[in-house]
């Protein structure tokens, strides 16, 4: 089994920055790509920012120049650094992981969300 914990959300006023941290535990042979994805209320969950294994940062056109996705491997972890930061942007949101729990087999997992609120 894997858990994966996300922390660094709350409140906070336009313009201001939140970094938003998920890490990974358990049974994990390999981290794949990680993913942060939002889900705003009465609006479908969307992909924020997402950083593969190898390869190129993808971002979401709303936050690209304003948010950054990086990830730490010694630590299991991946990071959203979230700059200018707009109304609009409020959303639970979710980290999600590709992990390999050996050679052959991968899953996909979801943390349990942590609230940004964007509001003067």
């Amino acid at each position: 089994q894997v858990q994966l914990v996300e922390s660094g959300g709350g409140l906070v006023q336009p313009g201001g920055s939140l970094r938003l941290s998920c890490a990974a535990s358990g049974s994990i042979y390999k981290l794949n790509a990680m993913s942060w994805y939002r889900q705003a209320p009465g609006k479908q969950r969307e992909l924020v920012a997402a950083i593969p294994g190898g390869g190129r940062i993808n971002y979401a056109d709303s936050v690209k120049g304003r948010f950054t996705i990086s990830r730490d491997n010694a630590k299991n972890t991946i990071y959203l650094q979230m700059d200018t930061l707009k109304p609009e942007d409020t959303a639970v949101y979710y980290c999600n992981a590709d992990v390999s729990t050996s050679s052959y087999r991968s899953y996909a997992y979801w943390g349990q969300g942590t609230q940004v609120t964007v509001s003067s």
